[in-house]
């Protein structure tokens, strides 16, 4: 990921927090084609972080008709974590020339995405998911029919994956003035949700 160095994020808690709180995200992977490709492939998951290793641990689970995970095995990974984003008017700058352009963060990690095809660890995964969304399910989930909860398990293939390597890009304005950078923070604060999540970034991270 294209990264200059005044939009690099390297502190662990901060990119484990931001990977948490925009969780949805993206495998991007190669699927063997005919004798001559292959091809890539993305897959849109809700993901659980955990802090565990030198960066976090990813787990998730596919359904098991989705070939994807066949491909992904024991290869490396790329998980694209999608921040907020928004516009930012030039109208913002103080310098007569400028363009318009846009704020966004984004996370990038890498490993070595390994199975979990048991059903004890794929319950593990399921559990850990529904505790981040809806914890109330999650209690609710042992006293559900055991061959139902046997069915569901069986359309699915869990997977963790140690991040061996992160990158993380917050493009937060922080190439510009202080007077622009707080015209930029000032005016989303006052925005949409995506907007009002990079304002608040913004001011936490002193950009």
């Amino acid at each position: 990921m294209y990264t200059p160095r005044f939009n690099q994020v390297t502190d662990r808690a901060v990119l484990l927090e931001a990977m948490q709180r925009y969780s949805f995200a993206i495998l991007f992977g190669v699927t063997p084609g005919d004798e001559t490709k292959d091809t890539l492939v993305a897959t849109h998951l809700p993901l659980v972080i955990l802090n565990e290793g030198a960066h976090g641990t990813i787990e998730g689970h596919f359904a098991r008709a989705n070939p994807h995970w066949k491909s992904l095995a024991d290869h490396e990974t790329l998980a694209v974590f999608p921040g907020p984003h928004a516009y930012v008017s030039p109208s913002l700058y103080t310098e007569e020339l400028s363009v318009p352009t846009w704020n966004y963060i984004a996370i990038h990690a890498y490993g070595t995405l390994q199975l979990v095809e048991e059903d004890a660890g794929k319950e593990s995964i399921l559990r850990n998911l529904m505790q981040f969304h809806e914890p109330a399910y999650a209690e609710r989930w042992p006293s559900l029919p055991a061959g139902y909860r046997r069915t569901m398990l069986a359309g699915i293939v869990g997977f963790r994956m140690p991040i061996a390597r992160i990158e993380g890009k917050f493009k937060l304005s922080q190439n510009r003035t202080p007077v622009e950078r707080e015209n930029v923070r000032t005016t989303q604060a006052a925005g949409n949700s995506d907007q009002q999540d990079l304002a608040a970034w913004m001011k936490r991270l002193g950009s």
